[in-house]
């Protein structure tokens, strides 16, 4: 089994689920968080004012899957979250040593 975590830009979460369901990909985690990479940060004015925004927002996906399915996944962020500018985000591919679904207490591929 396998953790992908991915990085991406806000406006492409859509598109992103979307895709991941075309490929069977149905259960995620989303978080919305902010950081900093070579896309650096901007300035904004506000009320006159002008500062410098480092952290830019963006959403971190966590899905688990079995490893059958992590070619035609990877395939999918790439090709849904990707704009082809800086800032498009990462991947990340972890194992997964074990899964335990709370309810029922199935393990393993089968609580994914």
């Amino acid at each position: 089994m396998k953790l992908i975590t991915a990085i991406i830009k806000p406006f492409r979460l859509e598109d992103v689920r979307e895709r991941l369901a075309d490929v069977g990909i149905h259960g995620m985690t989303i978080t919305e968080v902010r950081g900093c990479g070579r896309q650096k940060g901007h300035t904004e004015l506000y009320r006159g004012a002008e500062y410098v925004v480092d952290f830019l927002p963006k959403i971190k996906l966590e899905i688990a899957i079995p490893e059958s399915q992590l070619e035609a996944t990877l395939e999918a962020l790439i090709e849904a979250a990707g704009t082809g500018k800086i800032g498009d985000g990462k991947i990340f591919v972890t194992t997964l040593e074990q899964v335990i679904r709370i309810r029922t207490g199935e393990s393993g591929e089968h609580a994914i």
